[in-house]
């Protein structure tokens, strides 16, 4: 791999705003009519992207990511496999096309958003993938988090056709990305990350340009790989402090407070107390990323021994029919672990 240049690239300062949502001018074609509602400055070919945007992939990312794109402007062209799935972003205006193929046909920049390296592979280079509708002066832009290998695979057939090819992994789940605050971990064609930069900049808080292409499949990975082993850390004393007698509730106040503090616990400590586990980030794709980061280590002879043993846990909480709920339902994992300890 590559070394990678793990610097954080200034987001583009664009001058209209709209409190903190990033207006973009996204039409094939400029125009002095569009303006800014709060105050009527014109912005329509002054600033942002000019062409149209495609968008394969409207899960529980995908689809507010794509529709934040909507909200700013953009000319949005929609793929999904569950054709359902794009019935509300074409409630408001976007166009929806039967395949990736016939997506990145018709658009100049095509954002994929899929669940695994398998999909995100299949998506762009399967039959009528997306690679099939690339061309010189097009740019396709995968982020879904892959391994490093796939995001290579994936680059090299869409380059082959003359396009140009970004890998964009995000960190940051569900609520992050409906409120357009998403971290881009960027690597790959350079030029064609300095043309998406004002839409990576209308779904996310910031971006950083790793080099190349792997880089930032590899970031994703080490980020969550140590999400996966924090939220099982914190499970567990969680459980320890209500064996012993303390309150959990008080348990994650006293957290919050310290040097410890992380957003995650403060946001999913009170719904693992109660056993409950609303989907932001869903399990499976935790642990998806815990064993693509085991194999990581593994290319590289690096030992990640607590990484190793959380990625157990998940698979056991997958096993008790918790795959779909949130990542923090491994607590449940921890459960069972100790009930079946007393047997």
């Amino acid at each position: 791999m590559a070394a990678a240049s793990f610097l954080l690239s200034p987001r583009v300062t664009l001058p209209l705003r709209r409190g903190s949502r990033l207006l973009v001018s996204c039409s094939a074609t400029s125009s002095s009519s569009s303006s800014d509602a709060a105050g009527g400055v014109g912005f329509q070919g002054r600033v942002g992207f000019q062409g149209r945007v495609g968008f394969l992939g409207l899960g529980i990312m995908g689809a507010p990511m794509a529709s934040n794109l909507m909200k700013a402007g953009c000319d949005i062209t929609v793929w999904n496999r569950t054709k359902s799935k794009c019935d509300p972003l074409l409630s408001l205006g976007a166009k929806f096309e039967s395949s990736p193929a016939r997506v990145a046909s018709s658009c100049d920049v095509t954002f994929a958003m899929l669940a695994d390296p398998e999909s995100a592979f299949e998506v762009a280079c399967g039959a009528n993938g997306a690679a099939e509708g690339m061309a010189a002066g097009k740019g396709y832009v995968d982020v879904s988090t892959v391994d490093d290998a796939t995001s290579k695979l994936i680059g090299k057939r869409i380059t082959s056709t003359g396009a140009s090819f970004l890998e964009a992994p995000v960190s940051g789940s569900k609520k992050p990305a409906e409120d357009g605050l998403l971290i881009f971990l960027t690597a790959g064609d350079e030029s064609l990350y300095k043309r998406v930069a004002p839409l990576l900049d209308v779904m996310g808080k910031s971006r950083f340009y790793l080099g190349d292409v792997g880089n930032g499949a590899a970031m994703k990975l080490v980020v969550n790989m140590v999400m996966g082993s924090m939220m099982v850390s914190f499970a567990e004393g969680l459980l320890l402090s209500e064996k012993v007698g303390l309150d959990p509730n008080t348990v994650v106040e006293v957290i919050s407070q310290g040097a410890i503090n992380a957003p995650m616990f403060s946001l999913k400590g009170p719904s693992m107390v109660k056993a409950a586990y609303p989907t932001a980030f869903p399990l499976k794709h935790q642990q998806k990323d815990l064993r693509l980061a085991l194999a990581l280590a593994e290319s590289v002879s690096q030992p990640i021994p607590t990484a190793a043993a959380a990625n157990e846990l998940y698979k056991v909480a997958k096993s008790l029919g918790l795959a779909d709920q949130d990542f923090s339902a491994v607590i449940e994992a921890l459960k069972a672990e100790m009930q079946s300890s007393q047997h």
